[in-house]
């Protein structure tokens, strides 16, 4: 399919994952029947992966704008300013259906390119972050993916020489025959030194610098924008190819370039290549592009306008320079041993022209391949339709434990709580000697020399998305709110990958409709924006042994800002004798069956094996308060450790923190609950923190603070730290059973 002449047959057309109607979009906006290459680039960039066709009306409705956000969505990274005339450039990508067919090319490749979503901005990476879900442990390719995965995320941010500070990693039938593989990077820059996309100046050259174009990677947009049917091993070829020792030179040499003023717009070739990184700088820059595939640099003989056009081999950028500067760009790229080639230029046509042998071989209007591109209002379930389809009901039969450590023992045991010691040390945490906390609620780093760090997180929990959309999208915003304060850090903003399947299936579009509308209410109210993100559709396989659609999945990832990094707070118990307290809701003496202590529980799920009840609901504005006193008291200096309440409920919080000081602690239930409502509910907003000096606690307390609404923030005492065991348990007995999944997995 690679000639130019090719007759465009309606088995093409459904080939390039075009609908007829599509098409004749395409045959209305050329005026006439395209060729092959310029169906080719209609099929990328009109591809879901690229468009958001089914999800742009949507996106418009998250809050993106705060005073500290320099920039939202739009650009390759979202950019915020954390003072000091520093910003921080951050974003989050799926690379879930290459990484399904080749784990460790797949996940390497995801994290090259969204390095370079954040270095081409200007900044320098400074950590990596990630969010895996896997399917059943027992299925027969899950070790191996699991393997090549992390082995792939390890291999290449390990060799560029960024830390992989933060993660989080879920297993779930609904992931069988779909993985998802999030990578998140995070870099610094001088907030007047940023660099953006939009190619403008008629006559500027334009420039390919990096690694030769090959064959790897045709077609991968439009891969990633459909489910996988039997045959996904055969698109084995439609996953690129990654070299990190590349990538960082690539690094180099464009923080080398950007250093002088010769660049007046840079875009990373990501998906669809070259298509749309010109595609976007053009049409980003109200202007026109003129490019001679002759003089694009390739590693293959014979290559054709469509496979160039098309390719998405990887540690590949596009820029334009001002004119006259060319020689010396060159030169610093010829250094780095990178190639360098001026292949066109800007124009003011606002059309795309590809010259190759002498002819025209593309010649399209940029307007309907980006702007004016398909947006679809897809049919979705109103909420109440939804929970009927989905059969979600309260709790009816709700069990107790008569054995809370028993249980705490196979909740630690079970793939969603056990330790990823064996993930975390297959990733260099602390290449670069910035990196603070690694293995808490979130990753910090130091923003090299200052006091200031950055704290980052990824979170979701897409049981509870799935049962209830809304609340569902809520919490993950709140989680990771609540994760960033856990480590003393100002909550700054959100990026996003959004996982669901189908958005032509109404019920998996009103996943898509109501998480955003939860996600953007929980972002308004916690000054939380979205400032970038990706949204990743069609996640469902027909392949041999997997499931349909996934549990809907938007992944969060959050950064914060720490002002002085002496104040930063930690998970484990740090001496015996000090007071635990649980922080959050000030109404336990009243429980409320409604409000699904155990609905959506991993208690429920791994001692019962029962998925029942409905998502716990999430209180905005005591996310909101209880952050804020977590905040304040960390900044008093009156806390030793905090941890944030989620999965597993207290107990689970209390066994992290447990093991991770090595130090035990003696507890005391709530007689208003059952041990399994007080233990293992997974009530939202609520931290456990321990406090050395109760006193001078109380007398903070007293005070009070400016906000009235602190008074709905409540503290109830939990026990004291100490000992070597814990609800029964010894710690010997809580490490055995924490590390005992992966080692008995990847040993067997």
């Amino acid at each position: 399919m690679s000639g130019i002449a090719s007759p465009i047959t309606p088995e093409v057309v459904e080939q390039h994952g075009l609908s007829p109607e599509e098409y004749e979009r395409v045959l209305h906006a050329l005026g006439r029947e395209p060729n092959l290459v310029e169906l080719g680039i209609f099929s990328v960039m009109w591809s879901e992966h690229c468009s958001y066709k089914s999800s742009r009306l949507h996106l418009k409705k998250l809050p993106t704008e705060a005073p500290w956000v320099i920039c939202g969505p739009g650009e390759n990274a979202g950019v915020i300013d954390i003072g000091d005339g520093q910003a921080a450039i951050f974003k989050m990508e799926s690379h879930n259906h290459p990484s399904y067919i080749e784990p460790y090319q797949g996940a390497a490749t995801g994290v090259g390119g969204i390095l370079r979503d954040v270095f081409t901005m200007g900044a320098r990476p400074v950590a990596n972050a990630n969010a895996l879900r896997f399917g059943r442990p027992d299925h027969p390719k899950m070790k191996h993916l699991v393997q090549g995965v992390v082995a792939g995320i390890g291999g290449y941010g390990n060799c560029v020489g960024v830390p992989t500070v933060c993660g989080e990693t879920n297993f779930n039938p609904a992931y069988d025959g779909n993985i998802l593989v999030n990578a998140m990077t995070v870099g610094v820059a001088d907030a007047d030194k940023i660099f953006y996309s939009a190619a403008t100046g008629v006559g500027n050259p334009i420039v390919y610098v990096g690694s030769k174009t090959g064959r790897d990677g045709i077609h991968g947009a439009t891969m990633a924008s459909a489910d996988f049917a039997e045959d996904a091993e055969e698109k084995r070829p439609t996953v690129q190819v990654g070299d990190p020792f590349t990538e960082k030179l690539l690094i180099e040499a464009c923080l080398e370039l950007m250093a002088t003023d010769a660049i007046v717009a840079i875009q990373d070739m990501g998906a669809a290549g070259l298509t749309s990184s010109s595609v976007e700088m053009a049409t980003n820059g109200k202007a026109g592009i003129r490019l001679d595939m002759n003089k694009v640099p390739c590693r293959e003989e014979g290559m054709t306008p469509y496979e160039m056009m098309l390719s998405e081999s990887q540690e590949r950028m596009l820029m334009v320079l001002k004119p006259g500067k060319e020689e010396m760009a060159a030169a610093i790229f010829e250094k780095w041993e990178l190639d360098f080639a001026v292949i066109g230029e800007v124009t003011d046509t606002q059309h795309m022209v590809l010259e190759f042998d002498g002819e025209v071989v593309c010649n399209i209007p940029l307007g309907p391949l980006a702007a004016d591109a398909p947006e679809y209002d897809r049919p979705y379930l109103s909420k109440e339709e939804y929970t009927k389809w989905a059969g979600i009901a309260p709790m009816t039969n709700r069990p107790d434990t008569d054995d809370v450590g028993a249980d705490l023992l196979k909740l630690l045991a079970s793939p969603n709580l056990c330790s990823r010691s064996w993930i975390a040390e297959q990733y260099d945490s602390q290449v670069g000697a910035d990196t603070l906390q690694t293995g808490g609620d979130a990753g910090v780093v130091r923003v090299h020399g200052t006091k200031k760090a950055l704290a980052i997180s990824t979170d979701c929990t897409p049981r509870y998305v799935h049962a209830d959309p809304y609340e569902g999208g809520k919490q993950a915003i709140a989680e990771a709110y609540r994760n960033l304060c856990a480590v003393g850090a100002r909550p700054l903003a959100v990026t996003n990958c959004l996982n669901f399947a189908n958005p032509q299936r109404p019920e998996i579009m009103a996943q898509f409709v109501h998480a955003l509308d939860g996600m953007g209410l929980a972002c308004r109210v916690l000054d939380f924006p979205i400032v970038s993100g990706n949204v990743s559709l069609y996640n469902e396989s027909k392949a041999t042994g997997g499931g349909s659609a996934i549990l809907p999945t938007p992944a969060i990832g959050g950064v914060g800002i720490i002002d002085d990094y002496d104040s930063m707070m930690t998970m484990p118990f740090k001496a015996a004798g000090e007071t635990i307290y649980l922080v959050g809701a000030e109404a336990w003496a009243t429980p409320d069956p409604e409000r699904s202590h155990l609905g959506k529980s991993l208690w429920l799920s791994v001692v019962h094996g029962r998925d029942e009840g409905r998502a716990p609901p999430v209180d905005l504005t005591l996310e909101k308060n209880a952050g804020a006193t977590i905040r304040e008291l960390i900044a008093a200096g009156l806390v030793s450790a905090v941890h944030d309440v989620s999965d597993g409920g207290i107990a689970v919080a209390l066994a992290e923190m447990a093991m991770a000081g090595g130090i035990g602690a003696d507890v005391q239930g709530n007689p208003e609950y059952t041990d399994a409502q007080w233990w293992f509910g997974e009530d939202q907003g609520r931290y456990v923190i321990t406090v050395p000096d109760v006193d001078a606690f109380n007398r903070q307390l007293a005070k009070g603070t400016d906000n009235e609404d602190m008074a709905r923030v409540g503290f109830r005492r939990l026990g004291t730290t100490g000992g070597d065991s814990l609800l029964g348990v010894s710690l010997d007995e809580l490490r055995t059973a924490h590390q005992s999944f992966f080692k008995e997995w990847m040993e067997s």
